[in-house]
């Protein structure tokens, strides 16, 4: 799995809620968001794309930061 990091202008708790929400409906994904700097770390064998476009669906504005290796 490639470990991937993106920028999710996240506020709140409910932000990250939301975060959370459209990547279990996706499925087949594991992820950790740290909310104080507003990233999502996400491993997965999706592709950027479609984690971009999920990530999106929260309303939020988002970009891909690019990969993390594994530690």
């Amino acid at each position: 799995f490639q470990k991937h990091e993106f920028f999710v202008d996240m506020t709140c708790e409910g932000c990250s809620n939301a975060v959370t929400r459209v990547l279990q409906k996706l499925g087949g994904v594991n992820f950790d968001i740290d909310l104080p700097n507003k990233k999502v770390c996400i491993d997965s064998e999706h592709s950027v794309d479609t984690l971009l476009e999920t990530l999106k669906k929260t309303g939020k504005n988002t970009s891909y930061l690019g990969e993390k290796s594994a530690q």
